[in-house]
């Protein structure tokens, strides 16, 4: 992880685009089944959407059925911060990129083994590099960028 980043709100907007500003900077999220990355079977690196932090890996990624990507766990212990969310009536953990503090998702306590936890993404929030050349299918396929639509907060 590089040096923090601190942006204003104009700047993020500039820089992300109203969907995932939405999602980034006001902890918004797709809906579910909807992302550009849910699918995406590509060997590679996820990052962060709105500063490139690297966050998790492709073989730590996993069908979950939620409708969002789903991870066990980050890069390392200074990619993702948590933080207690008692927003909506519930009690969750957000996932904050902890180099810009941008919004995620969600880490829940149901993933699989090894770590038992289930880090619930918005495709919004990521950016995937790609280090293969091919797909699952062996067809080439262009890096995926995370697009998608935005609705209020959830994951």
């Amino acid at each position: 992880m590089s040096d923090k980043i601190e942006l204003s709100d104009k700047e993020w907007l500039d820089k992300l685009g109203p969907e995932r500003f939405a999602v980034l900077r006001r902890g918004g999220t797709e809906r579910a089944g909807t992302g550009a990355l849910l699918h995406n079977k590509q060997t590679g690196i996820y990052q962060c959407g709105a500063c490139g932090n690297d966050l998790f890996t492709s073989d730590t990624k996993f069908e979950s059925g939620s409708g969002w990507p789903s991870f066990w766990e980050p890069v390392g212990p200074d990619a993702v911060k948590e933080i207690d969310d008692t927003t909506h009536g519930m009690r969750r953990t957000e996932s904050r990129c902890a180099r810009c503090d941008s919004h995620l998702g969600h880490v829940f306590p149901d993933g699989p083994r090894p770590t038992g936890l289930r880090y619930c993404m918005n495709s919004l929030s990521l950016e995937f590099a790609t280090t293969d050349e091919t797909s699952a299918t062996g067809d080439p396929q262009p890096s995926d960028t995370g697009e998608g639509s935005a609705q209020g907060p959830s994951t």
